[in-house]
């Protein structure tokens, strides 16, 4: 017999808060059921945090339960204050379409979206055309100034400044909680640990204005084995779009995750069986990269497709000197004009670090190897001797590989 959903999903480590338990079984026990998670378009591109809640999504299509991706096209005019110690840029409408537009693509690649089995929903159908003094009369009355003051997601924000458009995200988001109940039925509400305050807002809005039930549940924060927040790289955040972080970083983004965290990853971010992920378990030293690999391999390919995971996989032991073709390794076109120029100027001017300061840094601590020999003088120059075939594998720190081309 099959594992309730919420089974699987509290064995695979997702679970992090939930309303009412056996409400929620209850209701997810339906097939055909909804629940929805928002993403608000701030970016062009989804990341891994919104990777994992997309994996929420994949065990619930699988379990026959709807999920509606909501995309925020109304709130992100504002932006969510959560986890925020300043405010967020405010972005055009037209660059809010466009990321809304972004993350659809995106996430039709990895969900199934045949009919029947996904609703994409955007807010701003309501929120934009919306008559202030009719949204604040409906939802006003049911929130109190204390209540709103006390949740997490404003409480790090009184000091440094918050403002009165943030201060209307929380009344907004569950605005769209009760939207949603109207339109399809949706009675539960899932997210980020971040966002419990806003989520419990929503189902309370639902009991209130409609005397039903409604509930909320959140997953864990993807972190390290440190507790701090996962999926930042060298570049930034670890984006989904293969134009903002390449096939092969994403791989080995996963292939050099702590030790710690491999199988706990295995149970977010794959679909392999637990049973599976069981026998990764019990690897010990070395042989845990066995599990990396398999992780890197399974996440590459939701993301971006099996082929493109086994390019990555193919060039990682290449660069490695196991065999394979290098040809997915991240490439940077130099100029001929540019031969003569310290490594620290085409570091930096080719964004292969954040700034000259952290290239300067990184050839001051050794970090930085052309093929396998360090680069020790710190105003080392590149020369056009180092090119072999035009071609020159260079190495930052102990795993980032980059390769040079001249032309």
């Amino acid at each position: 017999m099959k594992n309730h959903v919420f089974d699987t999903l509290l064995a695979r480590g997702y679970i992090a808060q939930v309303t009412h338990e056996d409400e929620v079984r209850q209701y997810l026990s339906n097939r055909g059921a909804t629940f929805y998670i928002g993403f608000d378009p701030t970016a062009d591109s989804l990341h891994a945090g919104h990777l994992l809640q997309i994996m929420v999504m994949k065990h619930m299509q699988d379990a026959g339960i709807v999920p509606i991706a909501l995309m925020g096209g109304g709130t992100g005019y504002i932006g969510d204050p959560s986890g925020r110690t300043d405010m967020r840029s405010v972005l055009s409408p037209e660059t809010i379409q466009h990321n809304v537009g972004c993350f659809i693509k995106q996430m039709k690649r990895i969900l199934d979206v045949s009919e029947g089995k996904i609703i994409f929903a955007d807010n701003a159908d309501w929120l934009v055309p919306m008559n202030y003094i009719e949204f604040i009369r409906e939802v006003g009355p049911h929130f109190t100034i204390s209540r709103m003051l006390g949740a997490d997601c404003y409480k790090q924000r009184l000091d440094s400044g918050l403002t009165f458009l943030e201060f209307n995200y929380m009344t907004l988001q569950a605005f769209d909680f009760l939207q949603l109940f109207r339109r399809y039925g949706c009675r539960l509400q899932a997210g980020g640990d971040d966002q419990w305050s806003n989520i419990i807002a929503g189902a309370e809005l639902i009991r209130r204005k409609e005397q039903e039930s409604a509930n909320g549940m959140t997953f864990k924060l993807l972190t390290t084995a440190s507790g701090a927040k996962m999926g930042k790289t060298a570049k930034g955040a670890l984006w989904l779009d293969e134009d903002k972080c390449s096939v092969y970083d994403f791989y080995q983004y996963w292939r050099n995750i702590e030790d710690e965290i491999v199988t706990q990853s295995m149970r977010l971010m794959t679909m392999l069986p637990l049973e599976e992920i069981e026998a990764y378990d019990k690897l010990k030293g070395s042989a845990i990269n066995e599990a990396k690999e398999r992780l890197a391999l399974e996440v590459t390919s939701i993301v971006h497709g099996r082929e493109k995971a086994e390019q990555a996989a193919q060039a990682a032991r290449s660069v490695f000197g196991t065999g394979g073709d290098d040809s997915s390794v991240p490439t940077e076109i130099i100029s001929r004009d540019e031969l003569g120029a310290t490594f620290i100027d085409i570091l930096a001017n080719h964004k292969i670090t954040s700034s000259k300061g952290e290239a300067r840094r990184l050839i001051g601590q050794g970090g930085l190897y052309t093929g396998n020999q360090p680069v020790k003088e710190l105003f080392a120059e590149l020369k056009e001797e180092a090119f072999t075939d035009s071609e020159l594998l260079i190495r930052l720190g102990k795993k980032r590989y980059i390769k040079l081309i001249l032309k």
